[in-house]
């Protein structure tokens, strides 16, 4: 209970007594404010690792329609319960290239609308009434189910996407917990004079905006700001002139996060955060000018009446959705804007490959990873082929090519190893975790790869400036084992890229083909010895090539044992090899004899 505190206020002969919070009040306060906070982050990282990663094929829907950008926005938000962590992550899109400043407009506007469901949930638990249906909408009679069902999956359920349906659950549960608590705590404010005229000043404009964006840049979210007023609020202290300035205050200060996340990024990222910023700022003084005139002009009854967390939501909801449809159209003009405030710079700037902003949403980052993996896989796969079509004819554009793109191989190796390396210390899905693996394990051979192409045309130029040039046999030869070894490449690279063990098993059989190539190669490489039709140090040059192209197709065996090994959370790729080479399995033999037909020389 209160405690009432007597105090003798100078110049007056009476006393008065007023009530205020206790010392176990502000306690259960703060101990609901962490359950929010909490349940909020948890319910986000559920929700996030449901999504997985469909949040970053949504975001690669995007056109350049602003309209469909500001619908993947609010998508994406709803789905992740942050529009700071959404911008954020388009901060990092825009950072390494794979979004352009005029897309990211229009999703940062969504993002901007979709914060606002949050609030919605929040405001679930001011239901109340005495009937029995009432009774069951209100959140104290279902949310325990949904805790128990939470506590259940996260126990007893062994499967991924339930642990993330369990997250979602209990994160909900607590929220809610937390936000009873802190309505709890402070419901013995609206006795309290002081308190109501506390709130009275924020219906000055200016300074409920600071206050609103100086608790939101603490919080670092304007959701979670915006649920705390939504506590106070069930006090029946706060009017809604005293609340619009302090929501507006909140939207602006949700830009400290995504200000600061783009603190070391490239010019465009800057610009990217600046859209977010610019854009409440600019809602707020359009707002603010048309509310001065409103009640300047009339006498508006509502201002002065209570809101609660129903109201508050419903303004929240109704301003961002007027304000999005107003800057909507003025799209262009808002990155002419952003544009002047951070100048292009004097030197071109590099676009990093992967963004550490990304880690932000672990789903996502994963997926940017991929991509570049995948990118880089193809990339080696071109270099390979590339090398073998110099056994044609010198070319060299082609073998400068080739260089360069092994030189870019070994770059992509060290930033993603680094990356991914970060990335694994964080919270991944049992399933993200395993094309993690798989992606540490295979590029390494993605480079090596890129390094037998150079190696290959290195013997091919130096076949070039010898006297005793490969003969046509020979050549016919290599061509017949490369477009056995391209084959399996090409394989290997779709198994990869699409996760697809089972297209992957069809590399083995082609694998052995391409070793017994090399040993028939080498064998009629004897004979034309023998018969004087090869000289011996084009010979050299010759078993050179074949060794390049075996090593290749070894490749291309270690990353497709791994996707396969990796189904059973395992990486013992030679035990992989000798099992199916003696296995005597049917679609194996088959697949073999296929190839063996295919490429019989």
């Amino acid at each position: 209970m209160p405690y009432p505190i007597r105090c003798q206020l100078r110049g007056r002969d009476r006393s008065e007594e007023f009530t205020v919070m206790d010392l176990f009040d502000v306690l259960n306060f703060v101990c609901g404010l962490a359950m929010f906070l909490f349940g909020m982050s948890y319910m986000g990282d559920g929700l996030e690792s449901c999504a997985g990663g469909r949040l970053q094929s949504i975001l690669e829907k995007l056109t350049s329609s602003p309209a469909k950008g500001f619908l993947l926005g609010a998508v994406v938000t709803a789905i992740i319960q942050s529009s700071s962590a959404t911008s954020v992550m388009v901060v990092g899109f825009v950072n390494s290239g794979v979004m352009t400043l005029q897309q990211a407009i229009g999703l940062i506007m969504g993002a901007n609308v979709g914060t606002t469901v949050t609030g919605w949930l929040v405001s679930l638990t001011s239901i109340d009434g005495a009937s029995m249906a009432i009774q069951l909408l209100k959140p104290s009679s279902w949310v325990p189910l949904l805790a128990l069902l939470g506590v259940y999956f996260l126990n007893f359920e062994k499967s991924g996407k339930h642990k993330n349906v369990a997250a979602v659950l209990l994160g909900f549960a607590i929220l809610m917990v937390g936000m009873d608590t802190m309505s709890s705590a402070v419901e013995g404010l609206k006795e309290v004079p002081a308190f109501t005229s506390l709130f009275s000043l924020f219906s000055n404009p200016i300074v409920g905006i600071l206050v609103g964006a100086l608790v939101t840049a603490v919080m670092q979210s304007s959701s979670a700001s915006v649920g705390v007023l939504q506590a106070l609020s069930m006090t029946g202290s706060i009017t809604l002139s005293s609340a619009i300035p302090l929501i507006l205050g909140m939207n602006i200060g949700a830009a400290v996060p995504v200000l600061l996340s783009a603190i070391s990024a490239n010019k465009e990222a800057k610009r990217t955060s600046l859209i977010y910023l610019y854009f409440n700022l600019i809602s707020t003084v359009l707002f603010m000018i048309v509310y001065e005139l409103a009640t300047a002009l009339f006498t508006i009854p509502i201002l002065d009446e209570a809101v609660g967390p129903v109201g508050i939501a419903l303004f929240h909801t109704i301003y961002k959705l007027v304000c999005a449809g107003v800057l909507l159209p003025f799209t262009k003009q808002i990155e002419k804007l952003v544009c002047l405030s951070v100048r292009d710079a004097k030197v071109k700037e590099e676009k990093p490959l992967l963004d550490e902003r990304l880690m932000t949403t672990p789903a996502v980052a994963l997926a940017q990873a991929q991509r570049l993996t995948v990118e880089t896989a193809l990339m080696a796969q071109d270099s390979f082929n590339e090398a073998v079509t110099l056994l044609d004819g010198w070319d060299d554009k082609v073998a400068e090519h080739v260089r360069e793109m092994e030189r870019t191989i070994d770059k992509h190796e060290d930033i993603l190893g680094t990356f991914l390396v970060k990335l694994s210390s964080l919270s991944l899905t049992p399933s993200e975790s395993q094309v993690l693996s798989i992606m540490l394990h295979t590029i390494s051979d993605f480079e090596r790869i890129s390094d037998h192409a150079v190696s290959i045309l290195i013997s091919i130029q130096a076949s070039e400036q010898k006297p005793s040039a490969i003969s046509s046999g020979a050549k016919a030869e290599l061509k017949r084992m490369a477009a056995a070894v391209s084959e399996a490449l090409g394989l290997c690279i779709a198994a990869f890229s699409t996760n697809n063990p089972e297209a992957a098993r069809r590399v083995e059989p082609l694998e052995e083909v391409v070793d017994d190539l090399a040993d028939q190669l080498k064998n009629h490489h004897i004979d034309r010895l023998r018969a004087g039709k090869c000289s011996v140090d084009s010979g050299f040059i010759f078993t050179d090539l074949i060794s390049n192209f075996s090593r290749v197709s070894d490749h291309c065996s270690n990353i497709a044992a791994c996707l396969v090994e990796m189904q059973h959370n395992s990486y013992d790729t030679h035990q992989y090899v000798h099992t199916v080479h003696h296995s005597g399995d049917a679609d194996y033999l088959s697949d073999y004899e296929y190839f063996s037909n295919k490429y019989a020389v």
